[in-house]
């Protein structure tokens, strides 16, 4: 018989019995350590249906998170032995909530970018289609787990995709847009868009996102091209917005075969953006760059206002219930004065 981990539960942990591994334990190993795993308390779930949320995460730790989008679950590992135990404990939390599951997917997350590749199916109906719609905050997104290596959502932004709406955005500029979730929450309040992203399929995607919304695109653009490019055009032509969503990849490469690393290259992109900020807009720096802290986007946040001699404020949403801090991107919130 396997050993049981204790895993903390967000406080509440679920007690062993009858000899059989908690419920809630994840059991991944790296040269002989144990790592827990912390999962959200089932209850949880009555306020996400509350808030019209059925995408969000039930589990993280360093080497396995789970997440739920509508009755599809995905399991996130970064080694294969993980796989195994990871599914186990998921079947009797999903029991022990009372939650409904249709699929499960896996999907590995090598070190290195180039090695992944789309999530698979583990559990459940061959046949069903791969595409699928989940909801976040009443607002309706497009899935597709064969599209490539990321289905179409990032779960710990839903909190700054929340602050869009609170914050009456009038005009967004949606960098490294995706499939342009941010761009449908500020059309949600009669915001207008401008999405920028080099994959024309991401920006179709984005598109359809608005549909689902039964949001018109009309004021609203899309453009394929790289952000570096695209920003001195629009300071040439004196664009101004109130919301700019900084929220670029680890690496990619842009026109020309431009590498883009944000470790090097975060300064670049925030001082375009301040040429195309509105008096006291608000721009979101984020990254899942794991080599960069909140605090060293702090720091970049304060040198650009320095350099440009303009006042800011700085601030940072809540942690989620679902996503603790350090398996979540950094972000942080400029409010120029």
């Amino acid at each position: 018989m396997r050993n049981a981990i204790s895993c903390d539960v967000m406080s509440q942990p679920i007690r062993r019995t009858s000899g059989r591994p908690q419920s809630g334990a994840l059991r991944p190993r790296e040269n002989g350590r144990q790592h827990g795993c912390r999962w959200i308390e089932p209850k949880l779930l009555e306020r996400f249906a509350a808030e019209q949320t059925d995408a969000h995460r039930l589990a993280s730790s360093r080497e396995v998170w789970i997440e739920r989008f509508g009755e599809d679950l995905l399991i996130n590992y970064q080694r294969e032995d993980a796989l195994v135990p990871a599914r186990q404990t998921l079947a009797e939390w999903c029991a022990t909530a009372g939650l409904a599951v249709k699929r499960v997917f896996g999907r590995f997350v090598p070190r290195q970018n180039d090695d992944r590749s789309a999530p698979v199916l583990l559990e459940g109906d061959p046949s069903l289609p791969l595409t699928t719609t989940v909801q976040e905050s009443g607002l309706v997104y497009g899935l597709d787990f064969a599209a490539g290596y990321s289905v179409g959502l990032f779960l710990d932004q839903r909190a700054n995709r929340r602050l869009v709406a609170a914050y009456g955005t009038k005009k967004l500029l949606n960098t490294f847009a995706y499939t342009c979730s941010f761009s449908v929450v500020a059309a949600s309040v009669g915001g207008q868009t401008v999405n920028i992203d080099l994959s024309k399929k991401s920006l179709d995607r984005g598109r359809e996102n608005f549909e689902l919304n039964q949001l018109g695109t009309e004021g609203h653009r899309f453009i394929a091209d790289d952000v570096l490019d695209v920003f001195p055009r629009l300071a040439k032509r004196g664009e101004k917005f109130d919301t700019i969503i900084l929220d670029p990849p680890t690496f990619s490469r842009g026109n020309k075969g431009r590498k883009f690393q944000v470790e090097h290259d975060m300064e670049t992109l925030l001082m375009a953006a301040l040429e195309v900020a509105e008096p006291k807009a608000r721009i979101l720096i984020s990254t899942n760059c794991t080599r960069l802290e909140t605090r060293e986007l702090e720091q970049l946040a304060r040198y650009a206002l320095k350099l440009n001699r303009l006042g800011g404020d700085i601030h940072r949403e809540p942690d989620l219930p679902d996503i603790p801090a350090d398996f979540a991107a950094r972000t942080v919130w400029l409010t120029l004065r």
